[in-house]
């Protein structure tokens, strides 16, 4: 009667976008990838092991294209043949402002992360950033920018690929490591985190109620109780009732 419809999975290809970067990087544009590996690979021949500068390298090639193309123009002026084929050298304003979308967004997060370990105090929040930012410096340490960034180009071609493939039997590990970190940081919350005193939201909104009703009815904050002792008495109070409930349960 009632058929349980399994939700449908998205694929890999729409993940990335769909548009020709997923094709890209699923290697369905074959000679596409081959040229960014191939690239990527080149530059990093040179930079890292032939000891090519990278500010010189960029000039070099520019120097040449430009001085390729002042003479193919001359040439072409003086033959009667056409000039080189330029492109419509300009950045369209689509670009440029999906760009600073993106920028905000990530900006707009990166500050909420910060408002969240400053203000709120979460401290869970500041264990993962700690944490990450350890990571990147223990990478960073082992390798220099220029080989992270190529040993990036390699895992973008080769891990969703690899994803796309075997989709069901990466998916049913990763649950099984998502449930192991889960319990373990369960067992150091419960040990460490839960231990460190916080002040309750219970008594922040009594504070605060008394302290609003104190200017609404012109009361002033000498006749009030201490915060102190009402939570002294209310710890009393609940204690007693405790007991009472326990001692009618015993009874019964």
């Amino acid at each position: 009667m009632g058929e349980s419809v399994t939700p449908r999975r998205i694929s890999v290809h729409q993940a990335l976008g769909g548009g020709p970067v997923a094709d890209v990087l699923l290697w369905k544009r074959w000679y596409a990838s081959v040229g960014v590996l191939v690239s990527a690979t080149t530059l990093w021949i040179l930079f890292e092991k032939a000891g090519y500068n990278l500010l010189s390298f960029v000039a070099n090639v520019l120097f040449l294209l430009v001085v390729i193309l002042f003479f193919w123009a001359k040439s072409a002026s003086l033959l009667n043949r056409p000039f080189p084929p330029l492109p419509n050298l300009e950045i369209p304003e689509e670009i440029v402002a999906m760009a600073a979308g993106i920028i905000h967004v990530y900006a707009n997060y990166a500050l909420s992360i910060a408002r969240e370990i400053v203000i709120d105090k979460n401290f869970k929040v500041f264990l993962q950033v700690v944490s990450g930012f350890c990571v990147a410096s223990y990478i960073g340490s082992l390798c220099n920018f220029l080989t992270l960034v190529y040993i990036g180009v390699l895992l973008s071609l080769s891990v969703p690929l690899v994803y796309d493939k075997y989709q069901h039997h990466i998916d049913e590990k990763l649950c099984l490591a998502h449930k192991i970190i889960q319990e373990q940081y369960k067992k150091i919350d419960d040990a460490i985190l839960k231990k460190i005193p916080l002040p309750s939201n219970k008594e922040k909104k009594t504070q605060q109620h008394d302290e609003g009703s104190g200017r609404v009815f012109g009361t002033k904050s000498d006749n009030l109780p201490p915060i102190g002792f009402q939570v002294v008495q209310q710890t009393v109070t609940g204690r007693i009732v405790n007991g009472f409930s326990a001692y009618e349960v015993v009874e019964g």
